[in-house]
């Protein structure tokens, strides 16, 4: 079975609500395609996830893993048939359907290599659960001593430098997302001296916000630079009360060792801020590994790869902060993840496939 043909048959199970499904049968193919020592863990048990699914093999001091992720986000009605399955179309050399290049693909492409690679190192096969609500499963595996050396991604990298050229990604942001908590006193709009406006008080707040100064760093002499944005506010109870409460939250995009000083907002008056969500981002230490992933991605094609740097949070972001060197390398073109078009190119399939191969035949042991 080739890259491509696995993929259709990853692509068309069902892994929006639970990726048990998806989980039995990349286990089950590990195991009946290779001999490598495959296990299964308990990751988001409580959620019928199904666990994070492990494949390894060779040997050395040295651990290279292929990383990526089985769950999607919940299919488009067009995604699905009338018997609840995902709908897998082939056309102009590309696969349509949910979980194309998010990231079915470049799992495809990560088993292929893995059972066909005689690698010069251990290699370890990682697919992870609940990437898309946080990295549920990467923490999982983490917390409980999963550390390889190296790592590739397999997210989309294709299409940053050129049309159509699969990329090396050495860096990309992370987020962390806030609520900034106004308070106040209600009292009767006819008297508003009596009581304090909590909406006042959160556009103090969000004055302070747009006066922040951006984040912003460099990776492997790349720029990353972050941002910091209000994107929903909310207050009141009734066009003649002064509203007691107002709540405003912040869009974050976070850089490696830089963070925008949102707790200064509660210098005000009033005002709490408060984390949601914190997802890490990820820069590249090692350039040799660099070098070394960006190599076997120019042999692979006829274009010319360039090392680049994302804008999304991936489960890079928890292996880096954990001490991997991580890069990102895969399938999926900009703007197609997470669409109702969704889609990936059959050719990049396989190129993947072919990257992570030679890959995983170079990093010394």
């Amino acid at each position: 079975m080739d890259a491509n043909a696995l993929t259709r048959d990853l692509v068309s199970i069902p892994s929006h609500e639970s990726e048990a499904a998806a989980g039995d049968a990349i286990e089950r193919w590990l195991r009946e395609h290779t001999d490598a020592d495959v296990t299964r863990d308990d990751a988001g048990a409580d959620e019928g996830r199904g666990g994070n699914v492990f494949a390894r093999k060779g040997d050395g001091d040295t651990t290279l893993a292929f990383v990526g992720h089985h769950d999607v986000v919940p299919p488009d009605d067009e995604q699905v048939d009338a018997d609840g399955q995902y709908v897998v179309e082939e056309r102009d050399g590309r696969f349509y359907g949910r979980g194309t290049a998010d990231m079915k693909g470049a799992l495809a492409a990560a088993m292929c290599a893995f059972r066909d690679s005689d690698p010069a190192c251990e290699l370890v096969f990682a697919s992870f659960v609940g990437e898309e609500v946080g990295g549920v499963g990467a923490q999982y595996a983490i917390d409980r001593g999963f550390a390889p050396d190296y790592a590739v991604v397999g997210e989309g990298s294709t299409g940053y430098s050129g049309a159509g050229v699969t990329d090396v990604a050495v860096a990309h942001k992370g987020r962390r997302g806030s609520t900034i908590t106004a308070h106040g006193e209600a009292a009767h709009a006819s008297e508003v001296d009596q009581g304090d406006n909590a909406i006042y008080r959160a556009t103090d707040a969000i004055d302070v916000v747009r006066d922040l100064d951006f984040p912003s760093t460099t990776v492997l002499g790349h720029e990353l630079r972050g941002s910091v944005a209000v994107t929903e506010i909310e207050g009141g109870s009734a066009w003649n009360v002064v509203p007691e409460r107002c709540e405003v939250t912040v869009d974050e995009r976070t850089v490696p060792d830089e963070r925008a000083d949102l707790g200064r907002v509660e210098t005000i008056e009033g005002v709490e801020w408060t984390v949601d969500q914190d997802l890490p981002p990820m820069a590249c230490g090692d350039a040799d590994f660099a070098d070394t992933v960006l190599a076997a991605a120019d042999a692979a094609q006829d274009g010319t790869p360039e090392h680049v740097v994302k804008p999304h949070a991936t489960d890079a972001g928890w292996l880096a902060r954990a001490g991997t060197d991580c890069v990102i390398c895969g399938v999926a073109e900009p703007g197609e993840a997470h669409t109702a078009t969704e889609s990936a190119s059959l050719a990049v399939v396989e190129r993947c496939a072919e990257i992570y191969q030679r890959l995983a035949e170079s990093v010394d042991g």
